[in-house]
């Protein structure tokens, strides 16, 4: 009661078929392909960030390089008070 036979899902599937063609559908699918490896791999790979973000920025502290600097205030000649 309520389930797909077999029979519906192929009926189904020639009714995509007829609709979209075969060279569309296999576009569909290397795209979604791709997609779902590009997750994984931005999943994958989010999990390291975190190590190396630290790492960069101690061995940015660790330099020990500072800029002395002073700001000034420099009057155009042009303008008249």
């Amino acid at each position: 009661m309520g389930g797909i036979s077999v029979w519906q899902l192929l009926i189904i599937l020639a009714i995509v078929v007829v609709l979209f063609g075969t060279k569309r559908l296999k576009n569909v699918g290397s795209d979604l392909g791709d997609a779902i490896k590009g997750f994984r791999k931005a999943v994958d790979t989010s999990e390291d960030k975190p190590a190396e973000v630290t790492q960069k920025s101690e061995a940015a502290d660790a330099s020990g390089h500072t800029i002395d600097a002073t700001a000034q205030h420099i009057e155009d000649p042009s303008v008249k008070k």
